[in-house]
Order: C-alpha cells, then structure tokens, then sequence
C-alpha cells in the first residue's frame, strides 16, 4: 500500500527553483559549457502506405541556441510527438556553429540559400529589432541577433527557409578574418575613409578661411 502523503510536509526545493531530476541542454565547445534553448520550429504528420494500409509518424524541426553567439539545427522522426523533438534536440546539438555578430546584428549583407530557397540578410541600425518571419526569427534570436532586416525569397518549406538562413549566417566573416584572408591592413581595408574625411575638412576651412580674407582686403582697397 503507497504511504499516504503526510501534510505540512514541505519539499526541499527552493520556491522558483528547478525541479528535481529536470536535466539542461548543456553543450561543451572548445572548452566551454554553453546552456542551450530549444525552439519547435515546425511539426508535421507524415504516412508511409504499406500493404496493410498507411502507418503514421511525425517530423519535428527543432533550432537550439544559446541566445549569445551559437546556434544549430536538428531533425527528427518517429511514432510520437515527444521522441520525434528529443531525437531532433539531440540532432540540432550535434550541429551548432559560431555565428559572427558585431553589436547585435551582423557585420555585413549576405544571401543564403538551399535549394529553391533564398534569404536576405541586411544588418539594421540599432532599435529594429528583427524583421523576418516566424523561421528565420527563431534562428536569428537563438544566435542573439537583436536587429536585422531580413526577405525571404522562393520556396516557403520551413526547413528550407532555416537552411538558407544558417547558410547566410555561415557566409558572414568578422574583419580580422577578412583582413587575414586578404592579407592587407585595416586602413587599406577599408579605404582610410576618415583620414580623407579629416583632410577634406581641413582643406575646406583653409578654403574658406582665403575666401574671407580676400573679401576683408578687397574693400579697403577700393577706399584707397
């Protein structure tokens, strides 16, 4: 006979608290142990015809991130719900990658794409926040991308919209990469825009600066 529960008993479990045995998707890469968030992507019923008839199971597209600079895909298939997302949990862990990211959005324009699918991604200026549906938005917030303009084109099949957004997101280089890849400085990189700024204004002011004196000069000249 179960023993009956004894009231005013109190757990040990601080309110707010994890439960026990409630496990987290912990990933360790390079030496360091990342807490990941699983988001459903997309959930679908598929049949297999058989000579008996039809036998059913279910897809699960599941994207994992730690909502700072990683981010995976996974895909899974079995006879329920639950194992269908556990197995493209597990999946999607075995798949993470870096994404290069410059003060929340990302450093340059890119395109992804798979198959008949294409995604833009633009970088937006701070408070955009992110402009893509609900596919490419479950990517760019797990990777921590907080402001970015985005256009999907072609095909609408999620897992073809999620691969071309991790295709873009794998194009994306930071600047010592580019500058390593091509083997030049970073003033040379990137033109030395500011110091021609710089010599631009200076070359102004020393314009207008003759143009005044010249106007100071010229009346006292006429009054002689």
């Amino acid at each position: 006979m179960e023993e009956a529960k004894q009231p005013g008993k109190k757990s040990n479990r601080k309110k707010g608290g994890p439960r026990e045995g409630v496990k987290k998707n912990l990933l360790e890469i390079n030496g360091e142990t990342i807490e990941l968030t699983e988001r459903v992507v997309n959930m679908a019923r598929v049949a297999k015809v058989v000579k008996g008839g039809r036998r059913f199971s279910f897809n699960a597209l599941t994207v994992v991130g730690d909502g700072n600079n990683y981010v995976g895909l996974g895909f899974g298939k079995a006879k329920e719900v639950p194992e269908a997302i556990r197995k493209s949990i597990e999946d999607a862990k075995k798949n993470v990658m870096k994404v290069h990211k410059k003060a929340g959005t990302i450093p340059h324009e890119v395109v992804g794409a798979f198959k008949s699918a294409r995604v833009m991604l633009k970088p937006g200026a701070p408070g955009t926040g992110i402009i893509a549906g609900d596919s490419v938005r479950a990517v760019l917030e797990l990777a921590g991308i907080h402001d970015i303009l985005t256009k999907a084109l072609g095909s609408s099949n999620p897992l073809n919209i999620v691969k071309a957004t991790l295709d873009g997101l794998k194009k994306l280089n930071s600047i010592e990469e580019t500058k390593l890849r091509r083997g030049i400085p970073l003033p040379v990189l990137f033109g030395n825009y500011a110091q021609q700024r710089r010599d631009e204004k200076r070359k102004a002011l020393v314009e207008a600066a003759t143009t005044a004196a010249n106007a100071a000069t010229q009346p006292t000249e006429a009054a002689n």
